[in-house]
C-alpha cells in the first residue's frame, strides 16, 4: 500500500512537472493573449507540488527500504523519523525558494524568523530539542518501558514532538497491566524530569519482590525456604544467567555491588506480624504474571503444611 502511495505521488508530481514546462514553453507562444501575470504564479504553484509531491513520494519509498535495510523496529522508527524530519526541512526551504527566488536569502531568513519565534514558540521548541536529545542520547526508545513524570507505560511512538506511551497502572488499575488509556507526554519532559526505564537494550530486567505477612508464631525457618525454593524452581537458572549479564554491565562502571544470582528473602519485623519479601530479577512486561504465579504455588505449599504457617489477625469494629 504504502509503496503504491509513493508511486502515485511521484506520478504525480511529475505531472506537475509537465505541467510547469508547459506553462513555462508553451502557455506565452500560444496564439491570442494568454494573461503573462498568471505565468509566473502558475509557474511557482506547479514547481512548488512537484517539490512536495517528490519529497514526499521519495520519503515513503525510502521509508520501504529501511524496512530491508535496518532490521530492528526500533532503530527502524528512529531511522524513520530522522529522514522524515530531513525531506520536510529540504522540501520547505525548497518552496520557499521557490516563492522567493533567493535561497541564500531564504536560509538567511530562515534564521531571523527564528529568532523571532523563539519565545513564541517555546514548549515546541523545547519537545524538538527533546526529541533530538532522545535520539542521540537514547535514554529510552520504542518498545521500552518507561515512567516520566507522573506517566508510566510501554513507548509505542517517539515523534518530533511528543511520546506516546501505552499507560501501564496509572489510576484505573492496581497491578503492572495496561489500563488501555494511551498517554502523550511532551519530549521537553526528558530535558527536566526524571526518566525511569525499565528495559534498557542490554540488561532488559529488573528487581522485583514478592511480599508475605505471617504471624509471629510462624516457623520462619520453613517459610523463608519455601519462598525462596518456589522462586528458585520458576525463575533459578534465567535469573543466574540475565545476573551474569548485570555483573559484565557493572565492569564497565566504578559502581562495586554485591548481586545475589538466585533469589533471596528479607525479613521485617513489624509490632504484630512478620514481613517477608523474596527478592528476584523478573522481564518488567512479566512482573504481574509471574508474581501471580509464584504466589499461587507459594500459598499452596503453605496449606499443606498448616501448622507451620500462622497469619496475621486482624480485628475491626
Amino acid at each position: 500500500m504504502k509503496r503504491r502511495l509513493g508511486y502515485l505521488v511521484l506520478a504525480i508530481a511529475f505531472v506537475a512537472f509537465l505541467g510547469f514546462s508547459f506553462v513555462d514553453a508553451v502557455w506565452p507562444a500560444l496564439p491570442g493573449t494568454p494573461d503573462t501575470k498568471l505565468i509566473p504564479w502558475v509557474e511557482k504553484g506547479l514547481l512548488s507540488i512537484t517539490i512536495a509531491g517528490a519529497a514526499y513520494g521519495l520519503y515513503l519509498l525510502a521509508s520501504l527500504g529501511l524496512s530491508r535495510i535496518v532490521r530492528d523496529k526500533r532503530r527502524r522508527h528512529d531511522v524513520r523519523n530522522v529522514v522524515r524530519l530531513s525531506f520536510i526541512v529540504a522540501a520547505a526551504i525548497a518552496v520557499a525558494g521557490v516563492f522567493t527566488g533567493q535561497w541564500v536569502g531564504v536560509l538567511f531568513s530562515l534564521g531571523i524568523v527564528g529568532f523571532a519565534v523563539t519565545f513564541a514558540l517555546q514548549q515546541p521548541l523545547s519537545s524538538l530539542l527533546g526529541w533530538v536529545y532522545i535520539m542521540a542520547v537514547r535514554p529510552y526508545q520504542v518498545g521500552d518501558r518507561i515512567r516520566i513524570d507522573d506517566a508510566r507505560g510501554d513507548v509505542i511512538d517517539v515523534d518530533f514532538l511528543v511520546t506516546t506511551l501505552w499507560e501501564v497502572q496509572g489510576d484505573l488499575v492496581s497491578t503492572h497491566q495496561p489500563s488501555g488509556r494511551v498517554v502523550t507526554v511532551p519530549n521537553s519532559k526528558v530535558l527536566s524530569a526524571q526518566v525511569f526505564n525499565y528495559a534498557i537494550d542490554d540488561f532488559p530486567f529488573v528487581w522485583n519482590e514478592l511480599e508475605v505477612q505471617v504471624s509471629y508464631e510462624t516457623d520462619l525457618d520453613f517459610v523463608k525456604e519455601t519462598m525462596r525454593e518456589v522462586t528458585d524452581e520458576y525463575l533459578g537458572d534465567e535469573m543466574a544467567a540475565r545476573t551474569q549479564r548485570y555483573r559484565r554491565k557493572l565492569d564497565d562502571t566504578p559502581v562495586e555491588l554485591e548481586v545475589s544470582d538466585r533469589p533471596t528473602v528479607n525479613v521485617r519485623m513489624e509490632q504484630t506480624w512478620v514481613v517477608l519479601r523474596v527478592r528476584y530479577l523478573v522481564h518488567p512486561k512479566r512482573m504481574q504474571s509471574t508474581r501471580n504465579e509464584l504466589y499461587d504455588e507459594i500459598v499452596q505449599r503453605f496449606q499443606a503444611e498448616p501448622e507451620k504457617v500462622g497469619y496475621p489477625v486482624g480485628r475491626f469494629r
